[in-house]
């Protein structure tokens, strides 16, 4: 044990199984390693500073109305199963609201500084080339998982927290001041069970780091240190206080709740899952970000796999006793990935996030075997320049990896070329192309997902609302009526065969559809305002009046909605409301054709003492004109209408003229006869 005081430990039998001391120009260079650090992840990284929020970045970030209000905090950190990882997304929603930038600024910075971190445990345990590691680590692209895709960063921060654990247990073994590194591993063990549960495997693997590095037997680091491990261990009453904060969708997706596959089934799954977590810290080629992992039914699909990992197992045991140090990175890989990688179901059998920890294992494996290589050749200089080309191209690939995720669309897409059996992968590139406006490649791919799994409500869901909108309107009926038998209390499918019932005409069905919805989610604004609709549609005004105010309480926000009420207001001679109803419309979204229609209309038609102003509606009528080419003829009408209200009869007659051709080119007879009679009025002066 070192001496109280000294500022570092001497090296140990344990250390020098892989590395020796440090020679004096790796100490020179140890200062330099922050900068060195930093820049080699801002290098690695900075093409991914304006990647799009994706996937689960939806659900926690966009859709999360509990992280945009700092203070008090409680709404988010009593919701949660990951309150610190909340409290960093509602920091930075204070900051920045929406804009990726700062979320990705924030991601990078937590990796570099546990890379910083990893460097100086690696430092103090006298392990040779600690730099080396630290930055394959720090540039792996098998972490682009937890830096890149934001909402992951439960996994860096947790890392982060984790290694600064296992550091000031090692500064404190050595510090006059232990009981204040001391206290400092233990918060940092709290704040990281505070970001995701693999926190809980961290008193075991600091545990056994000290025997291997510190401690001389298990006497002396029980008589020196029990009191700490208490204080650590305590830090698993925190768990279960948390997860039951966690919303119900999390329990059902993991733990012994998930229907998904059986304790058993999920252990036989994991050896190859694992296999394959080892072959991409080796060969990180074709990362993906959703595997849809099949589970594994029988032990013909675990054959190949088990012997292979039976005995790395064992080459671990045989290790942790004779040597120590190499137990100890077979001990570190193993034990953090017990909570995701053993029999405890979680829907997601694979995600290379997991891996953030304990790839940690596999670069000091990988540097130890190139310097031994080089020592065999009898060039061990070599292993240096090797050493810098290998993180050279792992910040390439690192890089390269980071462009699948410059959209959503791209990252959909590479998904599904490396997974095309994976029906959620399929779902969300089609709802990605769904963003793009392609909905007919949306269409097959929601097909496809459907095809893998039929009762996927979601891609039902989805699938009917498109279909719906592409005017296949008895297609999409089928759809969310199947959606709407499987899971009966799904609002959105509700809402969506409201709307494509009423597409049919079947406007008292689709009212009642609308109305269920609205029982079932009484926020849902959108509901209101498209059972607004069909209740105009069937001449109930006033009811539709009441929908639209509802939903405007909802969502003040909602153009549409502004502009359906004010065209009912003024059906109902509540000019003045249906006026300020329409100006709040294209204050909301100042190019919206039908509200600056229908104000010109109200304008060029109501007297000065009801508000009108013919000038003002010739402005409104052109700009919608203008912005839809002049190819509607029911816009260019209104211009007309303006015009004649202002007497510029010559231009209202031209315009008028103008829309007629236009009416009869698109075939509206009716509308042309209509601006006809019109145009002879104002040819009177009318």
């Amino acid at each position: 044990m070192p001496k109280r005081g000294t500022t570092r430990p001497p090296a140990t039998k344990a250390s020098a199984e892989i590395g020796h001391k440090e020679r004096p120009f790796a100490v020179a260079a140890s200062k330099w390693f922050p900068l060195i650090a930093i820049l080699f992840g801002a290098a690695a990284y900075y093409n991914s500073l304006h990647a799009p929020f994706i996937f689960d970045d939806r659900f926690h970030i966009v859709e999360n109305t509990r992280i945009r209000q700092l203070w008090p905090p409680w709404p988010f950190l009593l919701h949660t199963s990951r309150p610190v990882v909340y409290l960093s997304l509602a920091l930075n929603y204070a900051i920045g609201r929406l804009d990726p930038l700062g979320y990705h600024v924030f991601n990078i910075a937590v990796h570099i500084a546990a890379a910083l971190v990893l460097y100086g445990i690696l430092r103090r345990t006298s392990i040779y080339a600690a730099g080396m590691i630290a930055l394959i680590w720090l540039v792996h692209p098998l972490e682009t998982e937890s830096v890149t895709y934001i909402v992951q960063r439960g996994e860096s921060l947790m890392g982060l927290f984790y290694l600064l654990t296992l550091y000031s247990v090692i500064r404190g073994s050595e510090s006059p001041h232990r009981t204040r590194w001391y206290a400092a591993a233990v918060a940092s063990c709290c704040l990281g069970v505070g970001c995701k549960g693999v926190m809980l495997t961290a008193p075991l693997v600091v545990l056994l780091y000290d025997r291997v590095f510190l401690a001389r037997s298990w006497r002396k680091l029980i008589e020196r240190r029990w009191g700490l491990y208490a204080a650590l261990a305590a830090t698993w009453l925190l768990y279960p206080l948390l997860l039951s904060q966690a919303p119900v969708e999390w329990k059902e997706s993991a733990g012994f709740e998930y229907a998904g596959a059986a304790p058993l089934q999920y252990a036989m799954t994991q050896p190859a899952v694992i296999l394959h977590y080892l072959q991409l810290a080796f060969w990180p080629d074709k990362l993906c970000l959703d595997y849809g992992w099949p589970v594994a039914h029988g032990m013909g699909e675990v054959f190949p796999h088990l012997p292979i990992l039976g005995v790395l197992l064992a080459a671990t045991i045989w290790a942790w006793r004779h040597k120590p140090a190499l137990g100890f990175l077979g001990a570190w890989f193993f034990i953090i990935l017990i909570p995701t990688s053993s029999f405890i179901p979680i829907a997601d059998l694979a995600a290379e996030h997991r891996m953030y920890l304990s790839l940690a294992a596999i670069a000091a494996l990988i540097v130890a075997g190139l310097f031994a290589f080089a020592r065999r050749l009898g060039v061990p200089a070599i292993a240096w320049p090797a050493g810098g080309l290998l993180v050279l191209a792992l910040v390439v690939l690192t890089a390269g990896r980071n462009s699948d995720y410059r959209s959503e669309l791209a990252i959909w897409q590479d998904t599904v070329d490396k997974s095309p059996g994976n029906p959620r992968a399929q779902y969300d590139l089609a709802h990605a192309l769904e963003a793009e406006n392609r909905p007919q490649e949306a269409i097959a791919h929601y097909e496809k997902a459907l095809e893998e799994k039929p009762d996927y409500v979601e891609a039902l869901n989805n699938l009917g609302h498109l279909l719906s909108v592409s005017g296949r309107a008895p297609d999409a009926v089928a759809y969310l009526q199947r959606a709407i038998q499987i899971q009966p209390g799904l609002a959105e499918a509700h809402f969506n065969l409201g709307y494509a019932l009423a597409q049919q005409g079947s406007i008292k069905d689709a009212i009642a559809e609308l109305r269920e919805a609205i029982r079932l989610k009484p926020d849902f604004g959108e509901a209101h305002n498209n059972l607004g609709i069909a209740l105009a549609i069937d001449g109930r005004t006033v009811e539709a009046i009441d929908q639209w105010q509802q939903a405007l309480q909802l969502d003040p926000d909602s153009a549409d909605t502004h502009n359906n009420l004010a065209y009912a207001l003024s059906r109902t001679g509540r000019m003045r409301e249906a006026i300020a109803h329409y100006e709040s419309a294209l204050r909301l979204k100042p190019d919206y054709v039908q509200a600056l229609d229908g104000l010109a209309k109200l304008l060029a038609t109501l007297g000065p003492a009801d508000g009108g102003d013919p000038n003002r509606a010739i402005g409104l009528a052109s700009r919608a004109c203008a912005i839809t080419g002049n190819r509607v003829a029911g816009y260019l009408e209104t211009l007309a209408i303006s015009y004649a209200a202002a007497k510029r009869f010559d231009d209202a007659i031209k315009t008028a003229q103008d829309a007629i051709g236009v009416a009869r080119a698109s075939g509206q007879a009716d509308v042309a006869r209509e601006i006809q009679t019109r145009l002879d009025g104002y040819r009177r002066g009318r």
